[in-house]
């Protein structure tokens, strides 16, 4: 596994999370249809620093007495999107805590239960911002072999569909957005 430190002091991300990144997404808009396809998602090449995310979660939560610790972001979107895994598990491995979204405009949400049914989501097209935001009729899913490979990989036996996984993250943690809202100034 490459979830602890590397010679750099670093925080590293697990394997499955560097061979996404590896893959990486696509995303096009197309200005005269008003579409989009693929998702718009990055995932950085370790674990954001603490005094990064405690200095973008007081100023997303508007309250300097927080400092985000309960979170290890590893991507973001152009947008400014933050996504990482939610440190509620206790001293589970970061591979089985909940993975969340938190929006540039204040959206909020449980992307999926573990890095296992992130995959998933991952291989069906999906990124965080289209989890937790919802899709409409202007938005094409771009589902990825090689994801899916991926997925098949690191979480054999655990493949859902979209729904069934944020069904399974939402019933699981239905208090995250009050947890988030009790944050926020």
């Amino acid at each position: 596994m490459r979830d602890g430190l590397d010679h750099g002091g670093k925080l590293a991300l697990p394997e499955a999370l560097v061979a996404v990144a590896a893959v990486g997404f696509e995303c096009e808009y197309d200005d005269e249809t008003d579409d989009v396809v693929g998702c718009d998602f990055g995932i950085y090449e370790d674990f954001e620093p603490a005094e990064r995310t405690a200095w973008w979660y007081r100023l997303w939560t508007a309250n300097e007495e927080v400092d985000g610790s309960e979170f290890r972001f590893f991507g973001t979107s152009d947008a400014g999107d933050y996504t990482g895994f939610w440190l509620v598990r206790g001293a589970v491995p970061i591979e089985r805590q909940p993975v969340v979204y938190l929006g540039s405009e204040g959206q909020r949400g449980v992307v999926a239960r573990d890095l296992a049914d992130l995959l998933w989501l991952f291989a069906a097209g999906y990124g965080p911002s289209e989890a937790v935001e919802g899709v409409d009729e202007s938005w094409t899913p771009q589902p990825d072999a090689r994801l899916r490979a991926i997925a098949e990989r690191y979480a054999p036996g655990r493949e859902g569909s979209p729904q069934q996984i944020l069904a399974a993250a939402a019933a699981e943690f239905p208090h995250f957005s009050e947890f988030i809202d009790a944050q926020c100034r």
